[in-house]
């Protein structure tokens, strides 16, 4: 874990960040459009946190580059909308942001993780 503050000096060798961070002033757009740029080739970033940390627009280009992979269970804009490239891109996973389980998860989650696993 580390303070946003050190963001520049670590993502140049990150395989994969976590991004679980409350909105906040200090984490607002903390992943901007500069910040997807300054990952490694082949890097992944994981957005569990909230939507308006990540720039949607500029993950969406790097990843769709191939550059860079994306776990996202969050969005800026909730739901990701149908349309949106991030639901086509097999370098980006998609996750409906509940925090609960029902009784259909397990086959949910059986029958949609294997299509949508890199490989």
């Amino acid at each position: 874990m580390h303070p946003v503050r050190e963001l520049p000096s670590l993502l140049p060798a990150a395989d994969a960040v976590v991004l679980c961070a409350p909105p906040t002033e200090e984490t607002r757009g903390m992943f901007g459009a500069h910040r997807p740029a300054s990952l490694k080739d082949g890097a992944t970033l994981v957005n569990v946190g909230r939507g308006e940390l990540v720039d949607t627009d500029a993950l969406t280009r790097k990843v769709g580059s191939g550059r860079l992979r994306a776990a996202l269970d969050v969005a800026a804009l909730e739901p990701l909308p149908g349309a949106h490239p991030l639901w086509r891109q097999p370098e980006a996973l998609i996750t409906p942001h509940a925090g609960t389980f029902t009784d259909a998860s397990a086959k949910d989650s059986a029958t949609f993780l294997p299509r949508r696993s890199w490989r």
